[in-house]
């Protein structure tokens, strides 16, 4: 795992970031899947970092970060598990299903959860459709 401190060109927000390696950045950044989580501009870039040198203390560090990121990926897997025992998956198609809903007024027994790009997402919510992103790690990775 690296730890990058990127900024938002566009809202000059400086917000830390993990990533698999310096490769799974560059691959983010070239398929434009990086965002700002203020602003949603793809205008994000790393900023100038020093080396950090280890000594015990950074050792240490290191760990109660690992503990913080465990902690976290707990808990969206938490999340996850919750999302799939009560919501439909719905695949691809999320965006048309949350428009049938809303405006068909087709009920579901349970809630719907999907993929939808950032552009399906921006004009549900222009549509007054209330939809979230959140995290998700596959299994597969797990």
């Amino acid at each position: 795992m690296i730890k990058y401190k990127l900024i938002c060109k566009n809202c000059d927000l400086k917000f830390d970031s993990w990533f698999a390696s310096s490769n799974e950045y560059e691959r983010l950044k070239t398929k434009k899947i990086l965002n700002c989580h203020k602003c949603n501009s793809h205008e994000v870039e790393k900023t100038i970092m020093a080396p950090q040198l280890i000594n015990s203390k950074s050792k240490i560090d290191k760990k109660i970060d690992l503990e913080k990121f465990n902690k976290v990926k707990k808990k969206i897997q938490d999340y996850q598990k919750f999302i799939k025992e009560n919501f439909k998956y719905v695949g691809d198609n999320f965006a048309y299903e949350a428009r049938s809903i809303h405006y068909n007024g087709k009920k579901k027994s349970k809630g719907i959860y999907g993929s939808a790009s950032k552009e399906d997402l921006k004009e549900l919510k222009e549509e007054g459709i209330d939809a979230q992103m959140i995290p998700w790690i596959d299994e597969k990775e797990n």
